[in-house]
């Protein structure tokens, strides 16, 4: 849920103060999170880009989707997404098409090639999250698995 400079600001005025220790929790949490996230991206199929992986997998979640949805989604400009979706498009992973109401606006969706890439991309990272949390102790991964509700409601209200 998107929302407003003032909506972030009456919230953020609302809540208490960071018990002690959270600053630095954040910290850590966002360093490692950061990083998980780049050794993720490196598990990525080779010959598609961070960002065009990203993309592909908005168009795949949403179905079908406007260029312009598709960039503000991504958080880039326009002409950036235009030449990321052409770059897929090339390669056979989705394909756009004209709206039939207004010329103006272009639709993009996947195709089975993007779907399959997807599939791909999705078992090789989940591959290697399930050898690393094999190699965990098992309090150590009970401990992942209750902490993960929290991140998801953490990145839900981030959206």
């Amino acid at each position: 849920m998107r929302t407003t400079g003032a909506t972030t600001r009456a919230s953020r005025e609302a809540r208490p103060e960071a018990a002690p220790g959270v600053p630095e929790l954040a910290g850590r949490l966002r360093q490692a999170t950061t990083r998980l996230a780049r050794v993720l991206r490196q598990q990525g199929e080779a010959g598609i880009s961070a960002s065009a992986g990203s993309a592909l997998a908005a168009v795949h979640r949403a179905g079908r989707i406007t260029l312009g949805d598709l960039a503000a989604a991504e958080r880039v400009q326009p002409p950036t997404m235009t030449k990321i979706v052409a770059g897929l498009e090339e390669a056979g992973m989705v394909a756009r098409e004209t709206d039939g109401r207004d010329r103006r606006v272009t639709w993009v969706r996947c195709t089975p090639e993007g779907q399959r890439q997807i599939h791909r991309m999705r078992s090789r990272k989940n591959a290697y999250l399930a050898r690393a949390l094999g190699g965990l102790d098992p309090a150590d991964v009970a401990a992942l698995e209750m902490a993960l509700p929290v991140l998801e409601r953490l990145v839900e209200e981030a959206e």
